[in-house]
């Protein structure tokens, strides 16, 4: 048995063990075979000495991700205990700052996928982001499409989604056309609020600098010189998805976000985005993301939540498989 002393000298010791301990908790459950005691600005480790130094190997990554982000949460730390933890904060991946959104906020890549994502998108004129909810595929997509505009490499963004929830026919609902599809775009709005002040937003709205519409909007035209974001790419049919990709202009981005495990098309209708990754994957020139649990940011229960369902729908498969034989 051995014992070892980490003490934290150059930043608020609540800022990494919570309100508590509660991070620190979190923390010790990861670590079931070392006694970890905390007193003031110091930890005492006893235990075998292989186990605390492997303590020390993580311990020193949440310490450079609280200094990188000023903010350590349980998910921060579920990601950073992973085997290749430490790629989440090399530098030469897509970490730097995409976008200073309001306030001065620094918008980064914050897990290892997300950090893919900008690689891709910076190598390639189409790329595929799927994965579940909360991983940050429209966020991330979002800030590289205003750091494009910003940076003068596009003259406009455009942000769309198949208005599926409606099934594209949004006749029936109050208001004029705006406010008819409002509703379905509220989620790329915010992503835009959060990286542009409002005022500015509504102008560029105005003037067509930024362009949301619905999937269907899209037929017939050539985007050109534009920064593109097909959302919740999951609900395009295959004829949808086969329309929008052939909108690309010569110097145009195109990223396409979704996850499988929201599908809202009727039972018997495929998905454009399934069917678009399986016959595209071998193309150059395109390439394919895929964010896991691992990349959620929203508060840690989601990422929970999101495994319960896999689980309860990984079993439900089992019993109907079962039941067909």
């Amino acid at each position: 048995m051995q014992e070892r002393t980490i003490e934290i000298t150059d930043v608020n010791p609540v800022g990494i063990f919570g309100v508590n301990n509660t991070k620190l908790k979190h923390i010790k459950s990861f670590f079931l075979k070392l006694k970890i005691v905390s007193r003031g600005n110091t930890l005492t480790l006893i235990g075998d000495e292989e186990v605390i130094e492997e303590f020390e190997r993580k311990f020193d990554l949440l310490m450079r991700h609280f200094k990188q982000y000023n903010s350590l949460s349980e998910n921060n730390i579920d990601n950073l205990m992973l085997e290749d933890g430490h790629n989440m904060l090399s530098v030469d991946d897509g970490s730097e700052t995409l976008v200073h959104g309001n306030g001065g906020v620094k918008i980064k890549a914050r897990t290892l996928n997300q950090k893919k994502l900008v690689k891709a998108v910076s190598k390639n004129d189409m790329v595929f982001a799927v994965g579940p909810a909360g991983t940050g595929k429209t966020y991330t997509a979002v800030a590289l499409a205003v750091r494009a505009l910003k940076a003068k490499e596009v003259k406009r963004i455009i942000l769309t989604r198949p208005a599926v929830e409606a099934g594209e026919n949004l006749g029936f609902l109050p208001g004029d056309l705006k406010e008819k599809l409002d509703p379905y775009m509220m989620p790329l709005y915010d992503a835009l609020r959060d990286m542009i002040p409002a005022e500015k937003l509504a102008d560029m709205i105005e003037f067509g600098i930024i362009e949301i519409a619905p999937l269907a909007f899209m037929r017939g035209r050539t985007l050109d010189k534009a920064f593109v974001i097909l959302d919740e790419a999951q609900n395009a049919t295959t004829m949808q998805m086969k329309m929008f990709l052939t909108r690309m202009g010569m110097t145009a981005k195109f990223v396409i976000t979704g996850d499988m495990s929201q599908v809202d098309l009727p039972r018997k209708q495929r998905s454009g985005l399934a069917y678009a990754m399986d016959i595209l994957k071998d193309v150059e020139g395109l390439e394919i993301i895929r964010l896991q649990q691992s990349d959620v940011i929203r508060h840690s229960l989601v990422k929970k939540i999101i495994d319960a369902f896999d689980k309860a729908e990984a079993k439900e498969k089992e019993l109907r498989v079962e039941d067909d034989h």
